[in-house]
């Protein structure tokens, strides 16, 4: 803090992520006792509590590639939006673009509610409080052009609701997934093989035409990010 005059707290992560709403334990060290804080990348601004929702800012190039993926006038649904992060990111690089954005964390989207307001994307971010399987299958089914499944927990769980989400001319699944391998093993084929089996057993037409390793979050163990293509 002597050295970088801008920081005001200090915190030491003193658990691993978990729990339904996938937050940590912190320890407060130094300066000002508080977990909330403002981020800000590539034009916006989010609000953030480390300790009561997740957050990583470790995916900000990740969140614009798919911003960048959006095209005019597309509807997108976040299956799991945390803060809005995506969302937000989605609606302020394409204007006409319209993003569902849901998360079960009432505080999430409390703040997800609050970035909204901050970034200026008033009905073109969408919040919604619940879970997403419910939610799609209650009234999203059948309309959106992209989904998104950035919680890799729950992504192959989660994934037939994700395509019965997609309009029936098609569209896109943008998924994270962890993987564990061993030093002979490729992260990327043993999730493609994983995501194949998954959507040859809803009987419908797709392709899988980018994976990569997005980082690394253990020992052997990888985060990756799948666009997978629905078709007509």
């Amino acid at each position: 803090m002597e050295v970088h005059r801008n920081i005001k707290t200090v915190l030491a992560q003193t658990s691993a992520v978990g729990g339904e709403f996938r937050t940590r334990r912190l320890t407060h060290l130094a300066g000002e006792n508080r977990a909330n804080t403002v981020h800000k990348e590539y034009g916006c601004v989010f609000s953030v509590d480390l300790e009561k929702c997740y957050f990583s800012p470790r995916l900000r190039h990740e969140r614009k590639r798919i911003a960048n993926l959006v095209k005019p006038g597309e509807m997108v649904i976040n299956m799991f939006a945390g803060v809005g992060c995506f969302s937000i990111m989605i609606a302020k690089n394409v204007n006409s673009a319209r993003v569902f954005s849901i998360d079960v964390n009432p505080t999430a989207v409390n703040l997800m509610q609050d970035n909204v307001r901050l970034n200026r994307v008033y009905g073109r971010v969408i919040p919604l409080l619940g879970d997403a399987k419910t939610i799609l299958e209650r009234t999203l089914k059948g309309q959106a052009d992209r989904v998104l499944m950035p919680l890799p927990e729950k992504a192959l769980e989660y994934l037939p609701a994700a395509v019965s989400a997609l309009k029936p001319s098609g569209g896109w699944i943008h998924a994270h997934t962890f993987e564990h391998v061993l030093k002979t093993e490729n992260p990327a084929e043993k999730v493609r093989q994983k995501i194949t089996e998954a959507l040859d057993g809803l009987g419908v037409g797709f392709e899988v035409p980018f994976i990569h390793v997005v980082r690394s979050t253990g020992p052997n163990w990888w985060q990756l990010a799948i666009d997978v293509r629905k078709k007509p």
